[in-house]
């Protein structure tokens, strides 16, 4: 087992990586669980997998157990979700010092997490990330959100976990689609700071337990400095201006959130290579590596999406943050005109 810690003050926590580690939970969870209510969160598809394994490791660290679950689907992160998962948990009569686990993939853990921040005013939050995705990236730094119809994760918080745990078997029932949609996430982090990471994804040598101990490491070495998203965090949405406006046009299902961001990603090198910001080769390599994990590179008529990204998050009046690559493992940010957008799109 790979253990990390993530140091933003006041709020330490654990980062556990390794294989059959739902087998030994309980010994994880005790410190959390023991004498508490906990209300395990999940969903249709990840329930039937690991659900009563969960189950018997709270009741085993000493925890009060029940379980909500949801309806799998990008849909799932709503306000009527998250209104459930609130009032059934007062129905439990929960107090401040009990607990809330998602376990689940990026769907999963945004709502639950919203949920834990806002109910009772907070409760304590553990991740259970079963997708490759929410274990490289969504299940640390404490982003949470739900979706409404002008955009998704417009509407959430900032509240970080108490531990994440991460059991790498989770990945042996993903389907090859949520596969590559985590593999995106681990492109964006060797682009943006770890060459070697990159060039390792391209030979195909490595060992995934490695590859998410690497982007946790990332990840968490970027949130601990800026954990409110108002400058660094910022790098972690590489391609993701464009992606969420990919996401956003298409309607959420289309696209996996991992394929509108590698087609971001390639979309905004592409620019900046011919623009001269960005070394050359570096697009040809980001292209590269998206194809080799299953991911898309283009979409026609990008840049008549872009429409979509005047709700983004990251923009402010007239401009908005983009994030650009000088060359792989190197990448900063900087506000643009939002006008801008359709001509990055068009390459």
């Amino acid at each position: 087992m790979l253990s990390l810690d993530v140091k933003i003050p006041k709020k330490e926590y654990k980062i556990h990586i390794g294989k059959k580690l739902f087998d030994e939970a309980d010994t994880l969870l005790k410190d959390f669980c023991c004498g508490k209510k906990v209300c395990i969160v999940s969903d249709s598809n990840v329930f039937p997998l690991y659900g009563e394994k969960v189950e018997a490791a709270v009741k085993g660290a000493g925890g009060d157990v029940f379980s909500l679950v949801v309806k799998a689907g990008e849909e799932a992160k709503s306000f009527e979700n998250l209104e459930y998962l609130c009032r059934e948990i007062i129905r439990h009569d929960f107090t401040r010092s009990d607990v809330i686990i998602a376990l689940g993939g990026g769907v999963v853990g945004d709502l639950t997490a919203f949920c834990a921040s806002v109910v009772l005013r907070g409760v304590t939050l553990i991740q259970l990330p079963t997708t490759l995705l929410s274990q490289v990236d969504s299940s640390v730094g404490g982003k949470t959100a739900v979706n409404i119809p002008e955009g998704k994760n417009l509407v959430g918080t900032f509240y970080q976990p108490k531990m994440v745990l991460i059991d790498t078997d989770t990945l042996k029932t993903l389907p090859p689609r949520e596969v590559a949609c985590g593999m995106a996430e681990v492109i964006k982090y060797g682009a943006i700071r770890d060459k070697k990471l990159a060039e390792d994804l391209l030979r195909g040598d490595f060992e995934i337990e490695n590859v998410i101990a690497t982007c946790c490491r990332i990840k968490a070495s970027i949130v601990e400095n800026d954990e409110h998203d108002k400058g660094e965090r910022m790098l972690l949405n590489f391609g993701h201006t464009l992606g969420h406006a990919v996401e956003n046009y298409t309607g959420y299902g289309t696209y996996s959130h991992g394929a509108a961001v590698a087609i971001g990603m390639c979309a905004i090198t592409e620019w900046s290579e011919k623009s001269g910001i960005t070394e050359k080769g570096t697009y040809a390599m980001i292209k590269k590596l998206c194809e080799k994990y299953d991911l898309p590179t283009h979409i026609d008529n990008l840049a008549g999406m872009t429409g979509a990204a005047m709700h983004d998050k990251k923009r402010s009046g007239s401009k908005i943050s983009i994030v650009l690559v000088k060359s792989m493992g190197d990448s900063y940010y900087e506000k643009v005109d939002v006008a801008l957008l359709e001509s990055i799109a068009k390459g």
